[in-house]
Order: C-alpha cells, then sequence, then structure tokens
C-alpha cells in the first residue's frame, strides 16, 4: 500500500512510544538465540501513513477482539527512504517502541541480515495459497523473515474516453505506441492543454522503481541473479534513454520530476495526463473523481512490446527488539489472512498475496484489472535483494536524477552508478 506525508501529531506520538516504549510480557527485547514468541500484551503496528482509511478500522476490530493485546497504529511519513530511516533508527537503539513492521518488500533481507527481525515460523502462516513470486520477498538465506501483507505491481492507467475519441483502438504496448497515441489525443480540443505521461521522479524509492522498469523493459537488468551489479549495458542505456528523451521532448512535463505517487494520480484526476504509471491502489481513489468510467488499465509499455513491473508490496515483520511476540504472530495471522486481504482489496484496490482472488468473478466484476495485474505480478522483476540495499537505491536514485535532471548524459550516469552499485555491494 502507498503511503503519504504523516502529521506532526503522528510523530510525537510516535517519539511518545520511543520514549516509553510498551508491553509487559514475557518476550524479552533484542535477547540472543532463536525468537521465542512469548509474550501477550499491547504492540505497535508501523507503516506508512494511510490514506484510504481502511487499516484503523481493521485494527479497531482486532483490539475489540483482544482488549488485553490492544495494537496502537504508528503511521510514518509518506516516502519509503524516510520509513525506513526510522526503522532502521529504532532498530539499532534496541528499542521496543515498534512491534510489526511493514517493510516495503525489498527491505526484508536488509533487516534480516542486520538482525532487526526474527527469522518466522513457517508453518504458522498459509504460504502455499500466496503468488509464489510474492511469498520469495519475504525469505533470506533460506527463512521466513516476513509474511506478505500486499502484493504491488506496475499498472498503466489510461483514459479510455479521449483514446477511442482519437480513434486509439487499443491501449499502447510499446513507448513508441504510446507517444503516438498522444500525439493523437492532442489533436482533440479538450485535450490540447494535457500532457501524455508520468510514473514517479523525484529523488525518492519511486525513482528506483520508475528506472528499473524502464531497464528492466528495455531487456537490461540492474543487478543479476547473483546480485552484481550490470547497469552499464546498452540496454540499460535504451531504457534510460527513453526516460530521458521523454523529458526533453515533453512527452513527461517537466513538473514530474518533483512526483510523488500522489502527484501523479491527482494530475491524472484532474485531466492533465493521458498515460500515468502508479499501483493499483490508485483505482479505487479515481473511480470516486470526476473521471469514473473514463479510465482503465493496462501492462506498462516496454520498448519493443509489453514491459516489467518492479515487484512492490509489504511484507509484515516482528522486531527483533521487540514485546509481546506471541501477540505480534497472532497480529500478522490476522493482518495477512485472506478474509483481510479480500477486505482491503474491495475498500482500498491494495493487490492481495493470495492468488485465489485475482481470478475471483466477484472482485474481477469490481475490479476489471485484476486479471491484468496478477500477470504484471508474476512477470515482474525484484528490485535489487542485497543486504546493502539502502546504498544501492540511493546511488540509483542520485544517478538517474541527474540524468534526468540534465547534469549527466545516460551513458556517463550509468558507468558512474556502475562504479557506486560495484561498492555498495562490496561492503
Amino acid at each position: 500500500m502507498t503511503t503519504r506525508t504523516t502529521t506532526r501529531a503522528t510523530a510525537l506520538a510516535a517519539t511518545g512510544l520511543l520514549l516509553t516504549a510498551c508491553g509487559s510480557g514475557s518476550g524479552q527485547a533484542g535477547q540472543a538465540g532463536p525468537p521465542s514468541f512469548e509474550g501477550r500484551g499491547p504492540i505497535t503496528y508501523v507503516a506508512g501513513k494511510d490514506t484510504t482509511g481502511t487499516v484503523q478500522p481493521m485494527l479497531d476490530r482486532w483490539n475489540k477482539a483482544h482488549p488485553r493485546e490492544k495494537v496502537t497504529f504508528i503511521q510514518l511519513p509518506t516516502d519509503p527512504d524516510a520509513q525506513r530511516q526510522q526503522m532502521i533508527q529504532n532498530a539499532e537503539t534496541k528499542s521496543d517502541a515498534y512491534t510489526v513492521l511493514s517493510l516495503d518488500a525489498v527491505w526484508t533481507s536488509e533487516f534480516a541480515a542486520h538482525r532487526w527481525i526474527d527469522r518466522l515460523p513457517e508453518k504458522r502462516f498459509p504460504l502455499g495459497k500466496m503468488l509464489k513470486p510474492v511469498v520469495e520477498t519475504s525469505r533470506y538465506r533460506g527463512g521466513l523473515y516476513a509474511v506478505p501483507g500486499s502484493s504491488d505491481g506496475g499498472l498503466l492507467y489510461y483514459r479510455t474516453d479521449l483514446l477511442k475519441k482519437a480513434g486509439v483502438a487499443e491501449p499502447p504496448t510499446t513507448w513508441a505506441q504510446m507517444t503516438a497515441a498522444c500525439a493523437k489525443v492532442k489533436k482533440l480540443p479538450e485535450a490540447k492543454s494535457m500532457s501524455c505521461y508520468a510514473g514517479q521522479f523525484q529523488k525518492y524509492e519511486g525513482l528506483t522503481v520508475n528506472f528499473a522498469e524502464a531497464v528492466n523493459s528495455a531487456g537490461g537488468t540492474v543487478t543479476d541473479a547473483g546480485g552484481r551489479p550490470d547497469v552499464d549495458t546498452p540496454e540499460a542505456r535504451k531504457g534510460l534513454d527513453f526516460l530521458v528523451g521523454s523529458f526533453k521532448d515533453g512527452t513527461i512535463p517537466r513538473k514530474a520530476i518533483t512526483y510523488l505517487e500522489e502527484d501523479g494520480r491527482q494530475a491524472f484526476q484532474s485531466g492533465k495526463l493521458v498515460f500515468l504509471r502508479n499501483w493499483p491502489y490508485a483505482y479505487s481513489l479515481a473511480q470516486k473523481s470526476g473521471i469514473k468510467g473514463k479510465f482503465a488499465t493496462a501492462p506498462l509499455p516496454g520498448l519493443d512490446g509489453p514491459g516489467a513491473s518492479s515487484l512492490g508490496g509489504h511484507n509484515m515483520a516482528v522486531s527483533s527488539s521487540a514485546q509481546n511476540k506471541a501477540t505480534a504472530l497472532d497480529f500478522i495471522k490476522f493482518m495477512s489472512s485472506e478474509e483481510n486481504t479480500r477486505t482491503f482489496l474491495r475498500e482500498a484496490s491494495v493487490a492481495p498475496p493470495y492468488a485465489s482472488l485475482y481470478d475471483d468473478k466477484a472482485l474481477i466484476a469490481q475490479y476489471p484489472y485484476l486479471p491484468v495485474l496478477k500477470e504484471s505480478i508474476l512477470r515482474a522483476v525484484p528490485r535489487p535483494r542485497v543486504v546493502q540495499y539502502g546504498d544501492v537505491t540511493s546511488a540509483v536514485q542520485l544517478e538517474t536524477y541527474a540524468a534526468l535532471t540534465g547534469e549527466k548524459s545516460s551513458a556517463r550516469a550509468l558507468k558512474d552508478l556502475q562504479r557506486a552499485l560495484r561498492k555498495a555491494v562490496a561492503r
């Protein structure tokens, strides 16, 4: 689930929890050896800000049924990098203020390697019913360190009404087709002021996602199967050149250099964009806007055919320094259940981890994009699953942003990125 801006009150509340800590059970914070998952009592659930309004009602259900094991929701900032940093700070101080962490799927290896989260008992969770690529994001060196709460795959949102009026029968499958479709749409009187396409290009985790998707959709890779950097290639350059060239020729508006997920969603809903790359969460929100019934989704386009999404989603893990770990395990099982992930899908279009939900006819009637999303997830390419992920994503953001803003050529940015990634993974 994508996240947005937190409030000062939330930050103060989180600070208070850090100072006072929580829990009175027997699970000892930061203890050596295998986790015992003992102790029952109050816990916290730590995640990015929930703008869908669906998380707290779910927690209220839990709290009503477990009055002695209540969960307090700690909402972190919208920026995933800021979320990760706050979680790391809590882990490094061995504070028990954070119990269950909602981790971006790509952080699992890093948190597990540093022993900031506990290895979990696999038999407690119905992993066999979940999509295999999603479950793999929860593992590190053969062990389960988190449980998928949601998945995510990038989708291409497009204005069906405008494409139809412009004589474009099908959504584009290539970048060239997308720009050609835009040219036709912009000839319409009502679309003259519209821009063609946007994604997430601010210098944050979303830029890493969009860069990786461009590279993968051009036949390249960021790191190979062994985690070795491989970005100084003709294929990677074609992917980055698409983004750089799109900013130069106006296919992507200049203001999109500041876009996070919400900026692009709002621009699309307000009629400023023909195409938008975003996650499934935007679907239900767009359905409540003025473009209801005027848009649809398709697979991301690529260089020569359909592109490849980055694999997104969030996994729930137990902080190694937490108290009341028996309660934490039960809570994770509750939140990640098929019933509750179905609820999150229905109410907030959050992509579920369970395979069966993508084939449910009633759900497809409500969310027609589900079959497309399932394919997007199954064909998705994970971002680099490396222990030094923080250094890797920072380098990707730095060099990609330099190329998009014209500070460096694509070739120079990729050479510098290859060198920076080699240093990062060698640490």
